[in-house]
C-alpha cells in the first residue's frame, strides 16, 4: 500500500457492516455492487494518518451508475467514498 493517498476519493461516511448510509441518495446495503478491479487508497475520516486500500465498485440504480469505494476499515466497520466531483 502507498503512503499517500490519492485525492480522487471524499469520504462518504463509516457505518458498522449493514447500517443505513447513502451514496448519492442510495443505500449500497440494498444494491448490487460490481466490481471494477480498482483500488482507491484513502485516508480514514476519523483517523487522517491512517491510509486503507478499498475496492472500487458501480451499482446500477433507476438506469444510473454510482460509482463508489468501499472497504472494511476494522472489523465490521466499513468505509465509504465517492469520487471527487
Amino acid at each position: 500500500m502507498p503512503a499517500d493517498p490519492t485525492d480522487d476519493w471524499t469520504p462518504v461516511g463509516v457505518v458498522f457492516e449493514n447500517h443505513p448510509i447513502e451514496i448519492d441518495g442510495v443505500n449500497p446495503w440494498q444494491q448490487s455492487w460490481q466490481s471494477t478491479g480498482a483500488i482507491a487508497y484513502v485516508r480514514h475520516p476519523a483517523h487522517p494518518t491512517q491510509v486503507h486500500d478499498v475496492s472500487v465498485y458501480d451499482m446500477q440504480v433507476e438506469g444510473r451508475t454510482i460509482r463508489f469505494a468501499a472497504g472494511e476499515l476494522s472489523n465490521g466497520v466499513w468505509g465509504f467514498y465517492r469520487p471527487w466531483r
